[in-house]
């Protein structure tokens, strides 16, 4: 994870529940990649197709509430979303995202402030800059950057356990 990036924004509103995130006619898909264009679908039927990877979510209060589907965060990160800037998160949503490698920030003024479209830059843990202006931001305690950093809990959990991953080169000669 990036400690220092910059996004376009997308502005959603208060209580965006996990139904609007992910709507339930949509689970039985496959996977998290056949449900992605359909992610936000309740709210606004072209915002999954219209998201690119490293833009930022701005969101009101309460974000995430609902049910603790974690499909809701899995889609967010599957469509690109580098961060979710709100004023406030639903507490197993904000869990569930950490555990899926998804930031959450808070900030109480930031969403009130920001169009559609404009970009922001965010330091991790301490910022994010808008148009010239910083609004600081939580640090995140040290176990949940670890777990951001991994990729998510998994990923964290193994590099723990010095469990390698699929692909990761295990360093024994294989002559």
């Amino acid at each position: 994870m990036e400690r220092t990036f910059s996004g376009r924004v997308w502005v959603l509103g208060d209580d965006i529940d996990t139904d609007i995130i992910m709507p339930t006619e949509y689970l039985a898909l496959k996977s998290i990649e056949n449900m992605k264009p359909y992610a936000f679908s309740p709210l606004r039927t072209d915002l999954a197709g219209q998201i690119q990877p490293g833009d930022i979510l701005v969101a009101g209060k309460n974000f995430g509430c609902g049910s603790s589907r974690e499909q809701a965060p899995e889609v967010i990160k599957a469509l690109g979303v580098s961060a979710i800037i709100a004023k406030s998160y639903a507490r197993i949503f904000f869990r569930n995202s950490i555990n899926n490698g998804l930031l959450l920030i808070e900030n109480a003024d930031l969403p009130d402030l920001v169009q559609e479209g404009d970009t922001v830059e965010v330091e991790v843990g301490k910022e994010v800059v808008y148009q010239g202006k910083s609004y600081p931001t939580a640090p995140l305690p040290q176990n949940l950057l670890d777990i951001l950093e991994a990729g998510g809990l998994v990923k964290a959990m193994q590099k723990l356990n010095g469990i390698k991953q699929k692909g990761e080169a295990d360093g024994r000669d294989t002559d």
